[in-house]
């Protein structure tokens, strides 16, 4: 079991703003009061009751944990220290101030190859380092693709949220259904044994969006969208991939690929042309001069890709060109921001009911637990009881049958009593008459004259 310290963590860190949240998270930026130092504080709700879906379960946050504690790599977030109280786990976490790559390169107008793989090392040698430890992350996804800083001439990568991560055991099978529709192998659609190879499918779908704005398998429904994974039914619209090397699409394809065993790995993608070669020959001929330039990739269709995953509202086709969709952006922007003051009250309401339904839960389970002993106890008594009162009959039967026996004896006594007196009577006068006839012969035996000659 994972050791976690139990001291309270606001002793050590003041906390700031709240920098994001999840079903049961949130992160807020914090400073170390000993040396100034900034971190994320990630505040975990622990599942109160092991039969209760709200909360995280201990064994889930202890996996995170110690995943985190047996990684270190420049491009994979670190942790710090992990404190805990009675409702919450704290992660204390590396700042990741840099947001989501995707928005930072949306941010641009156009982008090169070059520098899209550039990135994309990064997020392969993260990867690398991950799965050299035989550890999957089964989320990777742009959310959760961050840039430590982005106001740096080379900003670096962070791989950041290992909640679903696991370790790879040989031998041991391993299935799940977890992770972002968009993103997940066909593997775990078909709930089939998962690996390493589920992560490289995932690069897969991101090197297809970030190289067109477009997502290979995104239905209008969740439904449909995990049909076209298992079907593996993408394609490359020229709409979208005019500006793309064959190389670059030569690598998606040998990531898209359904059977993980016939999946580039990580080293694999490493060792990619596409990848390995720094200097690219991604050239166009123009006039008869031979002048070349770099293949640039359009981001307008990056920027339309980035709002749409982060706001709920649906896919909006009416935007004519980038100038009006940047109006509308900065309307969504300020919609956005009272969507979230009002999901900030949303969240503290929801936690308050959570924490009372929690209690409520408890108590109910106390009361279930006291009921059920008190039912046994009484169910105890009746059975006493009833035993006592049977005894109690058949000592009263017992004391009848009893009486009557010796009402009976006493009676049979009575009339023995009787016949002893009438026999007794009848001794005494045979006893007398015996006496007289004794008293007779002698008399006759003492009289003179007659006796025996």
């Amino acid at each position: 079991m994972a050791s976690f310290r139990q001291e309270d963590v606001e002793l050590y860190y003041e906390m700031g703003d709240e920098l994001g949240s999840g079903q049961f998270a949130i992160v807020r930026r914090c400073r170390e009061k000993s040396t100034g130092a900034e971190y994320a504080a990630k505040f975990i709700k622990k599942r109160r009751l092991s039969s209760s879906r709200r909360g995280v379960s201990r064994e889930e946050i202890e996996r995170e944990v110690n995943i985190l504690r047996e990684i270190q790599h420049s491009n994979i977030i670190t942790l710090h220290d992990v404190f805990e109280n009675k409702t919450d786990v704290i992660l204390i976490l590396e700042l990741v101030s840099g947001g989501e790559l995707f928005d930072f390169l949306a941010e641009k107008e156009s982008l090169t190859e070059e520098e899209a793989t550039q990135f994309l090392k990064q997020i392969l040698d993260g990867v690398h380092y991950l799965h050299s430890k035989h550890i999957a992350h089964f989320d990777l996804k742009p959310e959760n693709i961050m840039l430590l800083d982005k106001d740096v001439p080379s900003p670096r990568i962070k791989l950041i949220d290992f909640g679903i991560a696991h370790q790879i055991k040989a031998g041991n099978e391993f299935k799940n259904i977890f992770g972002t529709p968009e993103f997940v192998a066909p593997e775990i659609v078909n709930y089939e044994p998962l690996g390493l190879e589920a992560d490289m499918w995932s690069i897969g779908v991101i090197t297809y969006i970030l190289l067109s704005g477009a997502s290979p398998f995104l239905g209008e429904s969740k439904q449909e969208t995990l049909t076209n994974i298992s079907a593996v039914n993408y394609d490359f619209d020229e709409d979208y991939f005019s500006n793309t090397s064959e190389l670059a699409k030569d690598f998606i394809r040998r990531l898209l690929v359904k059977d993980p065993k016939k999946r580039m790995t990580i080293q694999d993608s490493l060792e990619h042309p596409w990848i390995k070669v720094i200097k690219r020959r991604n050239v166009r001929q123009e006039d008869s001069g031979r002048k070349t330039e770099r293949r640039r990739l359009k981001t307008t269709r990056l920027k339309e890709y980035t709002i749409k995953s982060h706001s709920s509202m649906p896919p909006n086709n009416t935007y004519v060109n980038f100038e009006r969709f940047s109006q509308v952006l900065e309307q969504i922007g300020a919609a956005e921001e009272g969507l979230r003051e009002l999901s900030r009250g949303r969240r503290s309401c929801r936690d308050d009911v959570a924490a009372l339904l929690s209690i409520y839960e408890e108590k109910e389970a106390w009361y279930r637990e006291e009921r059920d002993s008190v039912e046994g106890d009484l169910r105890q008594v009746r059975q006493a009881l009833q035993g006592a009162q049977a005894r109690r009959r058949q000592n009263q039967e017992e004391a009848r049958t009893a009486l009557l026996s010796a009402n009976a004896l006493k009676r049979r006594l009575g009339r023995l009593e009787n016949r002893y007196e009438a026999l007794a009577e009848q001794v005494a006068s045979e006893v007398r008459w015996v006496e007289e006839l004794v008293r007779s012969l002698d008399s006759e035996k003492n009289t003179p004259g007659t006796g025996m000659c």
